[in-house]
């Protein structure tokens, strides 16, 4: 079988080098208006997930109610304050994220959960339908031991529905939130402001059972 060169993770020596500084991004939501990075509002928590290419990620958290702020970017990489082109090349180690920041007394994190779990395919490794490449990984980062929890609770739960319908073993990361890189501005809202761009998430078709534990 020929492996894409993009699909193997690189190591941390084999990097590409970055920058000291942030690039420059938005200032605020395209849709909503409101600050990418923050302040937030008091008790909000920030999530991150990966779901293939995050400019259809993010159109499927903005519009929830609970959620704050939406914002992509690229996390668990090696590479600081990297350019688009250069996670591009796979020699950065990020993968492409949705940053979903929620106010957990007006929506679940179930909730979030289950929209990640349902639009993509997290059985695909370093890809996403014919996005091909570690930046296209599957993945969740949390910011407090209880997502954590809950996140990891949810895969087994959605590998035992997948499972029973006959579809393979999830490779989606789960894990604490390493440094999370803002994409630049035209990334940002990028579906909102090309209503006609690509969106390259799918997902299973398997639901995300009830599961009252989660709750």
């Amino acid at each position: 079988m020929i492996t894409h060169p993009k699909m193997r993770m690189i190591a941390p020596h084999e990097a590409l080098p970055g920058r000291p500084g942030p690039i420059p991004t938005a200032e605020r939501h395209f849709v909503n208006g409101r600050p990418l990075k923050g302040p937030y509002p008091q008790g909000a928590e920030r999530v991150f997930f990966g779901m293939g290419c995050y400019w259809g990620a993010e159109r499927r958290f903005w519009s929830l109610p609970g959620v704050w702020v939406t914002a992509v970017g690229n996390i668990a990489g090696f590479t600081p304050n990297p350019t688009y082109e250069e996670v591009c090349t796979g020699k950065t180690g990020h993968a492409e994220a949705v940053m979903v920041v929620f106010e957990p007394e007006r929506i679940a994190f179930s909730q979030l959960l289950k929209v990640f779990w349902e639009n993509h395919d997290p059985t695909q490794h370093m890809r996403q339908g014919n996005d091909m490449g570690t930046q296209y990984r599957s993945g969740i980062w949390c910011e407090t031991d209880e997502q954590l929890a809950r996140a990891e609770k949810s895969r087994e739960t959605y590998q035992r529905a997948l499972t029973s319908a006959g579809l393979g073993e999830i490779t989606t990361e789960t894990g604490p939130a390493p440094e999370f890189y803002f994409a630049e501005e035209y990334h940002q809202q990028y579906l909102a402001k090309n209503p006609q761009g690509y969106c390259g998430v799918g997902g299973t078709g398997v639901p995300f059972p009830d599961d009252p534990g989660m709750s």
